[in-house]
C-alpha cells in the first residue's frame, strides 16, 4: 500500500454501526469513506464510485440484498475481483464463519467494532492478510 489513503466502502443499515465507523475512521483521518444504508441498487451504485474502494466492509443482514448477495456481484465484476471484502456481523456462530469463508470473504469483523483494534485491522487487511476477528 502507497501512502495514498485508502478507500474505504461500508454498506451497514444500522445507524449506530455506522456512527462508529464513521467515528473510527475520522479518528484515523481517513477521508474516503462511502457509506451506504442499504443494500437498493447495489451494483449500480458500487460501479458509480469514484476512485473505487481498496477494501469493502459489508453487513450480512441487509434488504433488499445480503452481504452474501452483495459479495457475489462484487466478485462476479472485474472491478473487484481483486478487492478484499471483509464480512460485518453481530450474529457469528462457527457455522456462519464457515459459509462466510466458502463464500470467498476476505475476513469477518464481529460487530459492534473495537475502537481500539479496528485501526490496525484495517491496515492488515490492506497489507493483503484475511483478518477473521469473531471474538468480541
Amino acid at each position: 500500500m502507497d501512502d495514498q489513503q485508502p478507500v474505504i466502502l461500508y454498506v451497514e443499515d444500522e445507524p449506530r454501526s455506522r456512527k462508529v465507523m464513521r467515528m473510527i475512521t475520522n479518528d484515523m483521518g481517513l477521508s474516503n469513506v462511502t457509506i451506504f444504508e442499504d443494500s437498493q441498487d447495489f451494483q449500480q451504485r458500487v460501479h458509480a464510485l469514484e476512485p473505487k474502494p481498496d477494501l469493502i466492509f459489508l453487513d450480512i443482514h441487509l434488504q433488499p440484498y445480503s452481504g452474501f448477495e452483495m459479495l457475489a456481484m462484487l466478485r462476479q465484476s472485474e472491478a473487484f475481483s481483486q478487492t478484499p471484502i471483509i464480512a460485518m456481523t453481530a450474529s457469528v456462530m462457527n457455522e456462519e464463519v464457515e459459509q462466510l469463508r466458502t463464500a470467498g470473504f476476505d475476513g469477518c469483523i464481529a460487530k459492534p467494532l473495537d475502537m481500539d483494534t479496528f485501526p490496525s485491522t484495517v491496515h492488515s487487511i490492506l497489507g493483503g492478510e484475511h483478518v477473521w476477528r469473531i471474538l468480541s
